[in-house]
């Protein structure tokens, strides 16, 4: 055993938002060594600084901070695979409505239960997803383009399953090619599990750091603080198995669904009807099984739980692979004289999906309302008895965040799957006379698409007009700010458009609340007029009034080219993300936002960085002060920022109290305080506040991401927030600034002489420990 002398050597360990950077950028030094971590997430230091905690006494008394930068990057915006996750929107947009639930202690049963709603909103989207690929593969490719002559001759490479083109060949059976058709669907699920399957051994896999549980008691409880909140290796694994299991199923259903119907026609052949009633028992049962895996309790966030549920990871999955076969094998036996027909039975799948989402977005609007109006304390005592008060809380949407976003993720995977199919059945059948086309439904939604859009530009126009208004009345304060009378009005408009704009994300809630209302109703009058007439829009107003005719004809052509020229772009957008990187890194800013949160939703939703990124900080911590009894200050920029103080909430109270939080453009309280209020509300922020031995943070008028904390000045330390920042640092040119400085926003904020100062007055207020022994 050593003794550890007590020297006045600090960390200073720096966390990049979203975008990532470079550990020479951030330690301002070309040489750079890497410390700790591999190529994905790691530590680096400059290389001069490399000893400068373990060499020699003398050279540990440093006035200076040890600068340090975890690059987390590579987590999000690596190599070019990562654009895939374009596809999987619907996804991380349900799994985010998860944790969008209101704080409420006293109603564990209603918390429990908004879980388990977006839980089945988020399979809903996933046998969308597979029906949407059935719809392509089985229906307007196997049964109506190779059964029709016409198109199979336009299509030469379905030849072999046309009956007339191929004099009947083997393929060219219904059933067979039906049989043949579902493996794209099945690849399919198959290609989900895959990815959900590697990202889960490479995120849900890393352990944090073990230790016991703190007592849950008074609104300031957060769930970030337990022990197990990012380690979700055991729910992920067991939601992947129910959400391959329903998309088996629900191919599965696709193909037996025209074999069942052939064989109960009266004189069909009595054992084929047997084996489909059978099959279709066994189908209902792995659904309702698969329905009960998922209705299941949700996460173990109380303590790191290593079990996994092996016999159900992998029988479920494997009892409705076996299932898909033996459907497959029956649909493919011989029929005498049958024939495909119209649009393939089950065009009712895509109506029933879309009438169960909605029930299920308004009960989560029920018990989210529910959740938002249960009284909760404003106030919790300390340890010694007194009290002390939380600001109020800013819950966007009164509480009806999760319920939108989730009608937003059902919308995304609507508009999805219709325009694959759209486009499809365009490509086919070009001329639109030799097919049926897709289900009415996906007409119907293509077709109030123009509206929305309509609603959409009426929207952003008055975003637009409110912005102007809000310019011109901030160049007055612009000139007080900076104690010039008469300016340059050029100048002076552009910094008062950068303050502007930046209040846009502040309007985020109304865009969504319009969005997901606008949908709602849209998408709930898309399917009466679908099941009312059974017909398209342009069908349904044959005979009616020219100027309905007239309209009907326009929404549903401009609603099927707009459907289309959406999914070319998208799928350009990712084409373009895959081989060029500047692309890819957009994308990439895009999951650093939407992957914070564990996937508790949606197994295939891309993986949570977090998952590994707060471990990494959180042992870095840890072992760092409990080995040199050293002060450390955490400095986190905009995304960053949120990674920094969700590590502090894991650390164990004691070295919670040698940590200074120093957050600048950061979106604590803007986004997360607003959109995730369980987790991020003023009462878990005000109890970081008084754990952690203090906390500052500076932002700009001119940044639309980062926000003030909103925590004030107490026992527990000085105010959070600093004034706003000066930005540009002058209106003018002096002689520190010979020349323009620019309007930073959202970057560099190390750049401004505040940062320097308040990171000095938080290592100031932090105090070396004593000297202690260690081994």
């Amino acid at each position: 055993m050593e003794r550890a002398s007590a020297d006045r050597t600090a960390l200073e360990l720096l966390v990049h938002g979203v975008g990532g950077a470079t550990p020479e950028k951030m330690l301002n030094d070309p040489r750079t060594v890497r410390i700790t971590g591999d190529d994905t997430a790691a530590v680096f230091r400059r290389a001069d600084d490399v000893t400068a905690d373990t060499g020699p006494a003398e050279d540990r008394g440093r006035d200076t901070p040890v600068p340090e930068a975890y690059v987390w990057s590579n987590l999000t915006s690596g190599n070019g695979t990562r654009a895939l996750w374009l596809l999987l929107l619907p996804f991380m947009v349900v799994n985010l409505a998860h944790w969008m639930r209101p704080a409420a202690r006293e109603r564990l049963r209603a918390v429990r239960l908004y879980g388990l709603l977006v839980r089945l909103a988020a399979l809903s989207l996933t046998v969308l997803l597979v029906a949407a690929a059935c719809e392509v593969a089985l229906d307007l490719t196997a049964w109506q383009c190779a059964g029709t002559t016409a198109c199979a001759e336009r299509h030469s490479w379905l030849g072999f399953l046309s009956p007339a083109v191929s004099d009947s060949g083997w393929w060219s059976l219904p059933g067979r090619r039906l049989a043949l058709a579902a493996l794209v669907p099945t690849a399919l699920t198959g290609l989900l599990w895959y990815l959900s399957h590697r990202t889960w051994r490479a995120y849900e896999s890393q352990e944090p750091l073990d230790r016991t549980s703190e007592p849950e008691n008074g609104p300031a409880h957060t769930a970030l603080g337990r022990p197990g909140f990012w380690y979700g290796r055991r729910l992920v694994a067991r939601l992947r198995a129910a959400h391959t299991a329903a998309g088996l199923l629900t191919v599965a259903a696709a193909a037996g669904t025209a074999a069942v119907r052939q064989d109960r026609r009266p004189g069909g052949p009595p054992l084929l009807d047997v084996l489909g009633r059978l099959l279709e028992a066994s189908l209902l049962l792995g659904a309702l099984a698969t329905v009960w895996v998922v209705c299941r309790r949700g996460r173990s966030e109380h303590r790191l739980d290593r079990r996994l549920d092996a016999h159900l990871v992998h029988r479920l999955p494997s009892a409705a692979l076996v299932l898909l076969a033996l459907t497959l094998l029956y649909a493919g036996w011989e029929r005498p004289g049958w024939q495909s027909e119209g649009r393939l039975p089950g065009d009712m799948t895509f109506g029933a999906l879309a009438l169960a989402q909605g029930v299920l977005v308004i009960a989560l609007a029920v018990v989210a309302r529910l959740l938002h109006h249960c009284p909760r304390e404003r106030a919790a005592a300390d340890p010694d008895g007194t009290a002390r008060h939380f600001p109020q809380e800013r819950c966007a949407l009164h509480g009806l965040g999760g319920p939108a976003v989730a009608m937003l993720a059902c919308t995304l995977g609507g508009v999805m799957s219709g325009g694959v199919s759209q486009r499809v059945s365009d490509w086919l059948d070009g001329t639109g006379t030799y097919l049926d086309g897709p289900p009415v439904l996906l007409t119907w939604q293509a077709s109030v698409i123009p509206v929305l859009i309509v609603v959409l530009l009426a929207l952003c126009a008055l975003l637009a007009r409110r912005t102007l208004l809000l310019t011109r009345a901030e160049q007055d304060a612009v000139l007080r700010a900076y104690g010039v009378g008469h300016g340059d009005p050029a100048r002076t408009r552009r910094i008062a458009r950068a303050r502007a704009m930046a209040t846009l994300t502040d309007r985020g809630p109304l865009l969504v609340a319009v969005t997901s209302t606008a949908t709602l109703l849209l998408g709930a009058g898309a399917l009466v007029g679908a099941l009312g007439t059974g017909k398209t829009p342009v069908r349904a107003g044959d005979g009616a009034q020219p100027f309905v005719q007239g309209a009907a004809q326009t929404a549903q052509a401009l609603g099927s080219w707009l459907i289309g020229l959406g999914f070319v772009l998208f799928v350009t957008w990712g084409r373009r993300a895959y081989k060029d990187a500047s692309a890819r890194r957009t994308i990439g800013i895009l999951w650093d936002v939407g992957t914070f949160w564990p996937r508790a939703a949606h197994p295939f939703a891309p993986p949570c960085y977090a998952e590994r990124a707060v471990p990494d900080l959180t042992w870095r911590m840890a072992g760092w002060t409990r080995a040199t009894g050293g002060r450390l200050v955490i400095s986190g920029h905009s995304q960053g920022s949120v990674l920094a103080a969700a590590a502090a909430w894991q650390l164990q109270p004691s070295d919670r109290k040698r940590v200074a939080l120093l957050t600048y453009g950061s979106p604590i309280e803007r986004l997360y305080g607003r959109w995730f209020p369980a987790h991020f509300g003023p009462a878990a922020l005000a109890a970081l506040h008084a754990d952690i031995a203090c906390w500052r943070n500076l932002y700009r008028l001119t940044d639309p991401i980062g926000g003030p904390i909103r925590l004030s000045g107490d026992d527990c330390g000085p105010q959070v927030d600093r004034e706003p920042l000066a930005d540009p640092l002058a209106y003018g040119r002096d002689e520190q600034h010979p020349l323009p400085a620019p309007v930073l926003g959202h970057s560099d904020y190390q750049a401004d002489p505040a940062f320097a100062e308040e990171r000095a007055k938080l290592l100031g207020r932090l105090r070396p420990d004593v000297p202690q022994q260690r081994s």
